[in-house]
């Protein structure tokens, strides 16, 4: 996914690790749109990221999802050998 390489200045916004993606999928859950300083806020519960390099990773996601949405990018073939345990 795209959102793992944004580049702009700063080491920092580089890549975002999964600790950070996780963080920051469960910041979005407490702070929504209507938060005051919502981007601040996310910034503080990830961790060595900016308000802007959260927003740009955020937009990043909403692309990301438009395009799965929209079908460009294909489901992922699944092993078809799930046994039912019971």
């Amino acid at each position: 996914m795209s959102s793992n390489s944004i580049s702009s200045s700063g080491s920092s916004s580089s890549s975002w690790t999964p600790m950070q993606n996780k963080k920051f999928e469960r910041a979005l859950a407490v702070y929504d749109k209507d938060t005051p300083d919502r981007w601040h806020n996310i910034a503080r519960v990830v961790g060595e990221k900016s308000a802007e390099e959260v927003k740009i990773h955020y937009e990043i996601l909403v692309e990301d999802l438009k395009h799965i949405e929209s079908g460009y990018v294909p489901y992922p073939k699944y092993r078809s050998s799930w046994k039912s345990c019971c």
